[in-house]
């Protein structure tokens, strides 16, 4: 089965041209960088325009340039997630304790995506009120479902996995805990995400596998 193709979040959207000059470009990356850091902060309606202009230090007319609209800056900032996610090897390797390699498997992953935490929250807070975005949202989680399906489909292939268990349905259930995560990953303390992290992999092992059997004791 071909891997699933990464939904174009900003396909028909009215997006300025980046632009080409060196310093442009540094002006814009600022801005997104901004954007990132207070959408974790404040979340999606309480940071405004004005406030990303001025952490980036630049005119709040500069912001116009780049983008149209805060939503768009979101936008951006979600496609450079996705682009991300994309580039991730989903492919489990082999590891003589499984459970132990779910956990470093799904602590790599997230690890590629904490800069992102925050854009995660404020997209879910923009997705409620902005019908598009919600549509968006919907069309991305059928993405990171059917990638987190293949990824359990390869599991069970493992000769410790249970028989036939339903694969769609905890794929869809792993896939809303996921993005549950993400989007509380800026407000938890270390240790705690790191602890929900390890929880949720001994979930999928309990799930898709069998306790290796132990040779009785003499």
């Amino acid at each position: 089965m071909p891997a699933p193709r990464a939904p174009r979040l900003a396909a028909g959207e009215d997006l300025p041209a980046p632009p080409q000059q060196a310093r442009s470009l540094e002006r814009r990356r600022k801005l997104l960088e901004a954007g990132r850091i207070l959408f974790g902060r404040k979340g999606y309606e309480a940071a405004s325009i004005e406030d990303i202009t001025a952490h980036a230090g630049a005119a709040s007319g500069a912001f116009y340039l780049y983008f149209r609209s805060k939503r768009q800056l979101l936008l951006v900032l979600m496609n450079e997630l996705i682009q991300r996610l994309a580039s991730l090897d989903l492919r489990p390797q082999g590891a003589a304790d499984m459970r132990l390699g779910l956990r470093r498997f799904l602590a790599e992953a997230f690890r590629a995506d904490v800069r992102y935490f925050g854009v995660v929250r404020a997209w879910q807070e923009a997705a409620l009120s902005d019908a598009g975005l919600g549509r968006m949202q919907a069309a991305l989680a059928r993405w990171t479902e059917a990638r987190i399906l293949r990824v359990f489909q390869a599991l069970q292939k493992h000769p410790d996995a249970r028989p036939a268990p339903d694969l769609r349905t905890f794929a869809r259930m792993m896939d809303r805990h996921f993005w549950s995560l993400l989007a509380r990953g800026s407000q938890l303390p270390a240790r705690d995400f790191h602890r929900e992290i390890d929880t949720a992999a001994d979930v999928i092992y309990y799930y898709l596998f069998r306790d290796p059997v132990r040779e009785p004791e003499r």
